[in-house]
């Protein structure tokens, strides 16, 4: 029985593709993009729309603590390791919201149906923005409260991602997941700006409530689109145009619960991916927790410091669409080895941060390169392991996001009280660099087109 109400059975009802239209998914390889121009249904175009603002939501939902992080330290009297505390119980939530949510979509269903599991994922985040605001007196049911602000997080990423690479033809993922990704970049810009609003007009408290809220058209947008009719309209379209389905069927469901994390834990890429990203991420939840802090110890004012801290938004999305669209046709390890360069000297030029024109300068630079490693890899790991991509995606955001979270902050905070932000960015700088160690492990998994 299909989930809107309708007898269902893939192999009556849905035409299985052939091994010569299969071609390179046979063997595992994305054919790859022979032009750098994307071509999609239009429903994938509005698909694409609508999880872009999707994860623009998971991006503000996360970045609201790090803005209001002062306040909130001054408010219960913490230090900076005490506060590094209070992202890391966040990052726990996600951690079992990554790898549950995961495994739940592709229990569910891939394609279509992975839309009713973001939106419970999405739900959870907006009902733990209300609690947070009703309870916030408190110290510990704040403390707690971010528990399900991190599993809605984990979730809603985790199968957001899955859910958009399986709306495109194959040829075109890298390009797909990247312009979903800018998102992140314009959450964080976008980030900034509200929480400025919210503190010249409210409190810190205020914020965890009105802003998730901002994610109920979003979710009434995706019941909407994600049918099983709009999908199978992108699926013809693909057909026609001679373009490789994103999989073979239209949807398909896991029978095994085990099945998926067997996969992908045998899965080589995945493994490789998970060490990659928990790199990438450390050196991401370890600079971005305290930059608010350390503009604000430079005599910027807590509004503006919030501001300029999502300074990075504003030229994220051009590395976004640029790396992720050229890994289509480059391939997703060429791409990714400028990406660690840039990070490293990102990293470095931080310690450089002194004040607002410095801060704005650093971060706009760091936004050609903050949040393309990520699009690239979650692209890389649909090529690796299509069938179970919700799980591996759970299993690498769960992992990667979650563990480095709940580690990194404490210790930069230790860091930062004991070393000063020196000592943090070069510490910082060094784990992202050995990045390129696991990147050598890994099995190009784009077709590589040469001009």
């Amino acid at each position: 029985m299909d989930l809107d109400g309708e007898a269902y059975s893939m192999t009556e009802q849905e035409p299985r593709v052939s091994e010569q239209q299969q071609g390179p998914l046979q063997a595992g390889l994305n054919p790859g993009s022979r032009s750098i121009i994307p071509r999609g249904h239009g429903l994938s175009w509005a698909t694409l729309v609508i999880t872009t603002l999707a994860i623009l939501m998971t991006s503000v939902d996360a970045g609201i603590l790090p803005a209001v992080l002062p306040a909130i330290k001054d408010d219960f009297s913490l230090n900076n390791a005490q506060a590094g505390w209070i992202n890391s119980v966040f990052f726990g939530g996600t951690l079992v919201g990554a790898v549950a949510f995961g495994l739940l979509s592709d229990r569910i269903g891939t394609g279509y149906r992975r839309s009713w599991t973001w939106n419970i994922a999405m739900l959870i985040g907006i009902i733990g923005g209300a609690l947070t605001f009703g309870f916030a007196g408190s110290f510990i049911a704040f403390f707690l409260l971010r528990i399900p602000m991190g599993i809605s997080r984990g979730g809603s990423e985790t199968v957001n991602v899955a859910l958009v690479s399986e709306w495109w033809p194959k040829e075109h993922r890298g390009f797909a997941v990247g312009v979903h990704h800018t998102g992140f970049p314009l959450g964080q810009f976008l980030t900034g700006a509200l929480i400025a609003v919210v503190l010249d007009a409210a409190g810190w408290r205020e914020a965890f409530l009105i802003i998730p809220l901002l994610g109920i058209p979003i979710i009434i947008g995706q019941i909407f689109v994600g049918t099983r009719r709009n999908q199978e309209r992108v699926y013809e379209w693909i057909d026609l145009h001679k373009l490789t389905r994103p999989l073979p069927e239209l949807t398909t469901s896991t029978r095994t619960s085990m099945e998926p994390i067997k996969a992908a834990l045998t899965n080589r890429n995945v493994l490789m991916s998970v060490v990659l990203m928990f790199l990438f991420l450390w050196c991401e939840a370890g600079s971005t927790t305290f930059l608010t802090t350390q503009l604000v110890g430079h005599g910027v004012s807590q509004s503006q410091a919030a501001l300029i801290a999502g300074a990075s938004g504003l030229t994220g999305w051009i590395g976004q669409v640029v790396w992720g669209t050229w890994s289509d046709r480059s391939g997703r390890k060429f791409a990714m080895r400028f990406l660690i360069i840039g990070w490293v000297l990102s990293l470095l030029a931080m310690i450089f941060i002194t004040g607002a024109t410095s801060g704005w300068i650093v971060l706009i630079f760091w936004g050609l390169f903050r949040n393309a490693p990520f699009p690239v890899t979650y692209a890389l790991l649909i090529d690796s392991l299509p069938k179970y991509a919700g799980s591996a995606m759970g299993i690498m955001i769960g992992i990667a996001f979650a563990l480095s979270g709940l580690l990194a902050t404490p210790v930069s905070g230790f860091i930062i009280d004991h070393f000063g932000f020196t000592a943090q960015y070069v510490f910082l700088a060094a784990i992202c660099l050995i990045g390129l160690i696991p990147l050598a492990r890994i099995t190009e998994s784009v077709r590589v087109h040469h001009a």
